[in-house]
């Protein structure tokens, strides 16, 4: 493969830009015209959505994975560098959009011209504006015969002050006017500010794993210059590596002989460990130290689910499947956990239920793991008030991941739980069930927008907890699909948490227990009680599911005992035969349900704690 000489695009003419955009707008299909009308690949028609590379992403026609890409574009007799970068839209990978960001100096913001802009539209734009880059709006899907580029064009110019002859009209799909797009970009984006004269300092912003050549990192240089052979070192670990291949990606990895100040590439430098190649580090020349980047805020989990080996010797290699897999996707926390009834796993912080749904689907299609999730869960915190706690916490507020370490009522003096801020932008004929949905899931209304005059933007502060499992669907299916929701972290709140156990035979089960909120504790507990009841094998004696908050129960179901038929042998005769024999009978079962132990079976837990996907 011939090695491309990148000396020639001086600094002046690069530009650094990535597409942000709400779910389905096509951002993807966008990326695809841009990469054609530069040469980068050929004009085919089975070119749909060539970045999207995963599986997962191919199967769900949704992004996942922020994917760049390196253009070449003539402009008045100039070569320019484009760096583009594809994002997800989901609310569940914002992370990945504002660490794309880090890497630019400006965006494409794409908004459907027949949805009109949308809640996450609200989000990303705003992640752009607090980054101060350049936004150019670009309205697409004008062939489609809905379209109204107008309504759409005034609402940009109401919520984000953009005058509405800056905004741009194209179809990606069909090509209409997306070279105008690319002028604009080299028009509006300013280039970035750096220098090959400076050392070098380059940002790690992704890597993935290879299983030949190691950590491939994609690195964004902010000065100097790169080339094989280099000896380097990451401002994270100290450690030093010689640098093997250094390229761009135009989708696909194309090696050069050196990068230069502003450009955005990978390299692969021997790191053998998944730890090694953090996002957000800095890497710089061996004796030459900078002052490493910024990097970036790390992600905060929202959704928290236990992981554990279906069968506890795959332990090993789950571990390594979940290391590689981090690398790739760093917004996901891990912890160890073990838990009784499942053995030794790990307790995974996820940003969303879609995020938990890919991550899993990623580990059986890229490594082969079949693994099983728990019902996920959200971090509860604890003031504590009583001082032999305080001591042994060394603080006075805890945080409570697991239903196991719930402080006791008398030595807390309040409970909190985390709030996030949702944004819901929806037609208003639907306003009124949403808002009854709103007040059902515990939120508090804050603001209240008509963004046209059919169109309303809703704020409310949620408990995460209510809107962790199936709010979203919920929402989707009152609306008829048209409502979009998105939300962002609002800190804790005080809230009336309580533990809920589960007792079998009066023996509460540890595995079952879980933190819930004093005004929906009754419905779950019925709810819990019922599934285990079809869960849990008959035994010969009855046994009682009970849920219970403390000392009182809440919901009962009763398994009937297997019992033979001791009064198959009377024909006849008197009724006080019958009744001593059933009294026997009873009188048996009653003395064995005093000794007998109820063994839930593993298939069985794994049955409750698994997710309801069916609801």
């Amino acid at each position: 493969q011939e090695k491309l000489d990148m000396s020639t695009y001086a600094v002046e003419s690069i530009r650094n830009f990535s597409i942000i955009a709400h779910v389905d707008h096509g951002k993807s299909t966008l990326a695809d015209r841009l990469l054609e009308i530069t040469g980068t690949i050929s004009k085919t028609d089975c070119n749909k959505q060539v970045l999207d590379k995963l599986q997962v992403e191919r199967e769900r026609g949704i992004t996942v994975k922020a994917q760049s890409a390196s253009l070449f574009y003539s402009h008045e007799g100039i070569n320019y560098l484009l760096n583009l970068i594809d994002t997800p839209g989901h609310v569940d990978f914002s992370y990945e959009v504002s660490r794309s960001l880090s890497a630019c100096q400006g965006v494409i913001l794409v908004v459907d011209a027949n949805e009109g802009i949308q809640a996450q539209t609200v989000a990303n734009f705003y992640l752009a504006f607090e980054a101060q880059l350049s936004i150019i709006p670009v309205i697409n899907k004008i062939d489609l015969k809905n379209a109204d580029p107008e309504r759409v064009e005034k609402q940009i110019e109401k919520l984000f002050d953009i005058p509405t002859d800056e905004c741009i009209r194209i179809s990606a799909k069909q090509g209409t006017n997306v070279e105008k797009v690319l002028q604009k970009v080299i028009e509006k984006i300013p280039p970035p500010q750096c220098s090959t004269a400076d050392p070098l300092k380059a940002l790690v912003f992704d890597s993935t794993f290879d299983h030949y050549r190691g950590v491939v990192a994609n690195v964004a240089l902010f000065g100097g210059e790169i080339a094989k052979g280099n000896k380097i070192v990451s401002a994270h670990t100290k450690k030093r590596y010689e640098v093997g291949e250094v390229g761009i990606l135009t989708p696909n990895e194309q090696p050069t002989h050196k990068l230069y100040a502003g450009q955005v590439g990978y390299l692969i430098a021997g790191m053998k460990e998944v730890t090694e190649a953090q996002i957000g580090d800095t890497l710089f020349l061996y004796k030459q130290p900078v002052e490493p980047l910024p990097g970036f805020k790390s992600a905060k989990p929202m959704v928290f689910a236990g992981m554990y080996p279906v069968d506890q010797t795959e332990y090993n290699n789950l571990k390594s499947a979940l290391e590689r897999l981090t690398l790739n996707d760093s917004s996901v926390t891990v912890h160890r956990d073990s838990s009784l009834a499942l053995g030794a796993g790990w307790r995974l912080g996820f940003l969303g239920l879609l995020h938990m749904e890919v991550f899993n689907q990623r580990l059986e299609q890229e490594y082969n793991m079949s693994v099983i999730l728990t019902a996920p869960t959200v971090p509860y915190k604890a003031v504590l008030s009583s001082a032999k706690l305080i001591k042994e916490y060394g603080k006075d507020e805890i945080t409570i991941i697991n239903p196991a370490q719930f402080p006791d009522k008398l030595s807390v003096s309040e409970y909190l739980e985390p709030t996030v801020l949702g944004t819901i932008v929806t037609p208003h004929e639907y306003i009124g069930k949403i808002i009854a949905l709103c007040q059902d899931r515990r939120a508090v209304q804050k603001d209240m927008l008509y963004i046209d005059e059919n169109r309303v933007m809703l704020k409310y502060l949620f408990p995460l907890n209510e809107i962790v499992l199936d709010f979203y669907d919920a929402l989707k299916s009152l609306s008829s699909g048209y409502a979009s929701f998105d939300y962002e972290d609002a800190g804790y709140q005080a809230a009336d948490l309580i533990k809920m156990d589960i007792l079998l035979n009066g023996n509460p089960v540890e595995e079952l227990s879980t933190i819930i909120h004093n005004d929906k504790a009754y419905a779950a507990g019925k709810l819990l009680c019922e599934r285990l009841k079809e869960a849990i094998p008959r035994q010969l004696f009855e046994i009682a599911i009970q849920a219970a908050i403390g000392k009182k129960i809440i919901a009962r179901e009763t398994l009937k005992a297997y019992r033979k038929n001791v009064v198959a042998k009377c024909y006849g005769g008197d009724i006080t035969r019958r009744m001593k024999l059933l009294k026997r009978q009873a009188e048996s079962k009653k003395l064995m349900r005093k000794i007998g132990n109820v063994e839930v079976p593993r298939d069985a837990f794994i049955r409750v704690l698994k997710r309801e996907t069916d609801k």
